[in-house]
């Protein structure tokens, strides 16, 4: 087996190319089994693994610096640089990352895991090497879907002002920028970084120059004529006029091709991108016919594809998918945001009822925010539907376009709270603590999954910004009896007691249950109140519930810092209440990746951590009388 001779970096320099025909092969058995197992990003990472060999046979581990975009299509890389035996703990808590991590090689340059970072990340890399005065390659990758990030394109354009080496390869697994593969391009792009070519195009320009009068015109027309030549011919244009000197498109099953150009890359003195044609799930039937379902796969059956633990049950993805197609058929004034996630946020069947109203901007939340914005004030019910952890790439853009201008977009934000095995990136414990900060933002959080429906409802009529919050995975369906109509700012008691009052938020209102049975069962009288809203506050049932317990215990899946809890803490200070209170929240610290369950009690939040606490606060206050 040739995999096994890959047992640290470079170590793939010594195969003959009959060796690295088996060994891209092998890499791809080798990934739908583990993959298969542990679940992870498939279809992804069976697309580069011979752009991932060529990378490997150009560069030198770990002198140069290889900054991947986003870094789900990492896993080549991890095989080739000595990490097989990982994969036995891939995305499980303590294991392997599903991501590039510093802490975990220093063959991984730059920890990523959002889209459109690599080329800023990789522009800073190549003028640290300017300024040092060391010598290495640097190269970033990134994907055609990413480079409709508008940090992508800022990065191009500060590129332009590179005067040493900077190679960006452009991963077009979707064949968006160009169709253009053939002899000619390759022809035109050899052509063009050829030493000859460039010494001849710098002496004419020279010689024109001198020339008085007449000599600028010419240089001029000629540049025209030569933009008017290239547009026909090469399809990198945009990147040409940006000031990057375009190489490609290259098979991306062609190493010897794509090693080509890249030789060919390291020449040039500034920046240059090197368009290599990749092809989704690659060598697996399955993730080819479906490269969305196996972007971000659970464990499956390697025969057919399918999932080995299909879910019975809907999550609350699901429930907002069919809100939303609901809220389109009684009101055509909805329309429908996403970037880049139509199937991952559950827009897909919005999309097929009601196509005019459905809008994907690409991997752009930035501009997503703005555009609902735009629909919103041009008298439409925009619902933007995003990830927690990628609505934090357009803070600026709610607080400026949305509001400032108090506009009516509904902010769907799936994923929040901790999503596991993605990691600190991915985890959505951020977006109480900065939603909060905002003046004219409503931040609301469903107990279970008939509450997410009604609140959904209630937002898409509701005339200023306001978020709706939701976990991943299965949506809850206790407390059903429990369903009191929103109101603005308003929680609900779902027990009245004494002695210990739980405010709990969203998810955690299904932990607090659990606590409070836990509670009763030793003797203690506890309260349950669902918080319903992170922002505003109902100060009237605080005030309340202060009056008749002892200890107030809020619990809400989002970092302490900025959470409801503190929010909390500073109603009770400033209205003088004689209460004490215990925050139940995520620590001031980034999660890793790891079962959900697995990381809730190894940061305190599951339910048998927060008994203790509870308990242990209360006798404390007990002590003290």
């Amino acid at each position: 087996m040739i995999l096994e001779r890959i047992q640290k970096e470079n170590d793939i320099k010594e195969l003959s190319d009959d060796e690295l025909k088996l060994l891209a092969s092998e890499i791809r058995e080798f990934l739908i089994e583990k993959i298969s197992v542990t679940g992870g990003h498939l279809a992804s990472n069976l697309g580069v693994v011979e752009l991932t060999m060529a990378l490997h046979l150009f560069m030198e581990f770990p002198k140069d610096k290889l900054i991947w975009d986003v870094g789900h299509q990492s896993y080549t890389h991890k095989l080739l640089t000595g990490r097989r035996d990982g994969f036995e703990t891939l995305r499980k808590y303590g294991g392997m990352s599903g991501f590039p991590k510093r802490r975990e090689s220093e063959c991984d340059s730059f920890d990523t895991g959002h889209s459109s970072t690599s080329i800023s990340a990789g522009l800073g890399y190549a003028h640290a090497r300017e300024i040092s005065g060391e010598d290495y390659k640097v190269v970033s990758v990134i994907g055609d879907g990413a480079l409709t990030g508008g940090m992508a394109f800022e990065a191009l354009n500060n590129a332009a002002q590179l005067t040493s080496n900077f190679i960006i390869v452009l991963n077009d697994n979707n064949m968006s920028i160009s169709e253009n593969v053939g002899g000619l391009s390759g022809y035109l792009s050899g052509f063009r970084t050829a030493d000859a070519y460039r010494d001849l195009k710098l002496g004419v320009m020279n010689s024109l120059n001198k020339i008085p009068v007449y000599g600028d015109r010419m240089v001029e027309h000629i540049r025209r004529a030569k933009s008017g030549i290239k547009q026909l011919f090469i399809p990198g244009m945009l990147f040409e006029e940006l000031g990057i000197i375009y190489l490609g498109p290259v098979d991306g099953g062609d190493i010897k091709g794509i090693l080509k150009l890249l030789r060919e890359a390291s020449h040039i003195d500034g920046p240059v991108m090197v368009h290599v044609i990749t092809h989704k799930g690659a060598g697996y039937a399955p993730a080819e016919r479906h490269p969305a379902r196996f972007h971000g796969t659970e464990p499956f059956e390697i025969e057919t594809g399918l999932p080995k633990h299909p879910r019975s049950t809907a999550n609350y993805t699901d429930i907002f998918s069919t809100v939303m197609r609901k809220l389109g058929d009684r009101d055509e004034k909805v329309v429908a945001i996403t970037a880049a996630m139509t199937d991952g946020t559950g827009l897909k069947r919005f999309h097929n009822m009601f196509p005019e109203r459905f809008f994907d901007v690409g991997i752009a939340e930035e501009h997503a925010v703005t555009f609902a914005a735009g629909l919103a004030a041009g008298g439409l019910k925009p619902v933007f539907a995003v990830y927690s952890s990628f609505l934090q790439r357009a803070y600026d853009q709610i607080l400026h376009d949305v509001c400032i201008q108090n506009l009516p977009v509904v902010f769907a934000i799936d994923r929040a709270g901790l999503v596991g095995s993605d990691g600190e990136t991915h985890q959505g414990i951020f977006d109480i603590s900065y939603l909060s900060t905002v003046p004219n933002m409503t931040v609301m959080a469903p107990k279970n999954k008939w509450e997410l429906s009604d609140m959904l409802k209630y937002a898409v009529d509701f005339q200023a910004p306001i978020a709706v919050r939701y976990p991943r995975g299965t949506a809850y369906d206790g407390l059903k009896e429990f369903r009191a109509p929103i109101a603005y700012g308003k929680s609900e008691w779902i027990y009245r007691e004494s002695e210990i009052a739980l405010f709990a938020l969203g998810s955690m209102v299904k932990t607090a249950e659990t606590v409070r049975e836990r509670l009763k069962e030793l003797g203690y009288a506890a309260s349950l109140i669902n918080a319903r809203f992170a922002k505003p506050l109902d100060e009237e049932t605080l005030l309340e519930a202060a009056a008749r317990h002892k200890l107030i215990v809020t619990l809400e899946e989002n970092v302490i810092n900025g959470g409801m809890g503190e929010h909390v803490l500073r109603f009770y200070e400033e209205h003088g209440c004689d209460v004490s209170v215990l925050v139940i929240a995520i620590p001031d610290v980034y999660v890793e990746h790891g079962n959900v369950d697995l990381l809730r009690k190894e940061i305190g939040i599951d339910e048998e951590s927060v008994l203790a606490r509870v308990i242990e606060a209360y006798k404390s206050l007990a002590g003290k009388e």
